[in-house]
């Protein structure tokens, strides 16, 4: 078979022993990278807004910008990626990402704040599908850990983000973003030794065809198409409420309890690294008890705590966060892996359609909830979303795949 022209999944059925741990770490760490800066967008908001005196609607359009040209490429460069894998567009791709930071570094309004958001989504938009299929071919078979040892590095970057936000951007101002730049530059040599071991991978690689699970052979095309679609209504459900909280959980502190533009970045940071710690159990424990059931308790084991924090004092509203994080972002490495084992042979197009609707779904939320609070208040939006953990009620009607393997 040619490599380079057919599609690649992961590794048929390899043994613990072959997982390849020192690339999935630093995929990871990559990931972390990756995110980090793209979460620098978010932290800035309240600099921005006060900068330009930008309205909650343009903060929002500023974050569909970034999250649509994150999502739509997304699927398109996966479905490429499993047909003609190129080793080396990780690189590329972060590329995007460093002349992206230094536009918002020195963008001088809106329009040009926009095109900066857009190149940096263009980079997520080929980093995430590719090295998605990087993750399963070194997972060695274990592909809930392996997608969640890559998401911890997303979401701890995504923590991370907005504390050095804090520490940087808010005090020396607009243009210190671009001493983000050599963390970009970092990226970029690992990925470039990153694309040496994944070409090696691809010129190794068997002839085998690759053959469908156990599980999505004795389903119908009907109700593994049913059970795509409660997915992407599950990352809906995810995601708008995640749009909410990361957008604008510092505007709601800030307003509610008169919190300072850092003490607010601190709570933020606290519900990432919560949702970071939440990831590494996720893909395991899916690996072990099922992903159908890690789905539906971190979705839905998420609402009584979403219900609650609109009310919370102070400081029950941050610890109410972490709570909602740390629960709540079990759910992705399992939602990406059990689609992944419904579709197998389309590992990069699986990724980059769920990534593309996590970012997508984001920034239109983002911009939702934007509209929603000009015309309401900040603390209404945070009521509003709380309900949507209970859409996790749905995940009972996906079909048991892992009690069929």
């Amino acid at each position: 078979m040619d490599t380079l022209t057919k599609p690649i999944s992961a590794p048929r059925r390899r043994t613990t022993a072959d997982t390849v741990y020192p690339i999935l770490l630093l995929i990871s760490v990559t990931h972390l990278l990756n995110d980090m800066m793209q979460s620098v967008i978010p932290a800035v908001y309240p600099l921005l807004k006060a900068k330009f005196g930008f309205s909650f609607a343009q903060i929002g359009l500023i974050t569909l910008v970034f999250q649509m040209t994150s999502s739509i490429l997304q699927p398109f460069v996966g479905r490429y990626a499993d047909r003609h894998p190129r080793p080396y567009s990780l690189a590329a791709g972060m590329c995007f990402t460093l002349a992206g930071l230094f536009a918002l570094a020195l963008a001088p309004g809106f329009a040009p704040i926009l095109l900066a958001v857009a190149l940096i989504g263009w980079g997520s938009s080929i980093f995430h599908p590719e090295s998605s299929r990087v993750a399963q071919l070194a997972s060695g078979g274990r592909k809930g850990l392996a997608q969640s040892i890559f998401q911890v590095g997303g979401n701890a970057g995504s923590a991370f983000g907005p504390l050095l936000a804090a520490l940087v951007v808010i005090p020396y101002g607009q243009t210190s973003i671009m001493w983000f730049a050599p963390a970009a530059l970092l990226a970029i040599g690992i990925l470039l030794r990153i694309g040496n071991w994944y070409k090696r991978q691809l010129t190794a690689a068997t002839a085998a065809p690759v053959t469908a699970t156990a599980a999505a052979a004795e389903l119908p095309r009907r109700k593994i198409r049913r059970a795509l679609l409660i997915l992407t209504v599950l990352v809906f459900s995810k995601y708008f409420y995640i749009a909410c909280m990361t957008n604008y959980f510092t505007f709601f502190l800030m307003d509610k309890f008169a919190f300072s533009v850092q003490d607010a970045q601190y709570s933020l940071f606290a519900f990432l690294a919560a949702s970071a710690a939440g990831t590494v159990i996720g893909g395991p424990l899916g690996d072990r008890i099922g992903r159908k059931y890690v789905i539906w308790g971190s979705i839905l084991g998420a609402a009584p705590f979403a219900l609650m924090l609109p009310y919370a004092g102070s400081g029950g509203a941050v610890a109410l966060a972490i709570l909602v994080g740390l629960i709540i972002s079990s759910a992705f490495s399992a939602i990406v892996v059990y689609a992944t084992d419904l579709m197998p042979g389309r590992v990069g197009m699986i990724a980059g359609l769920f990534f593309g609707l996590m970012f997508g779904l984001g920034g239109l939320g983002s911009a939702f909830f934007g509209w929603l609070a000009d015309r309401t208040s900040i603390e209404f939006i945070f009521r509003v979303s709380a309900l949507l953990p209970l859409m996790g009620i749905i995940t009972g009607f996906l079909p048991d795949v892992e009690r069929k393997r």
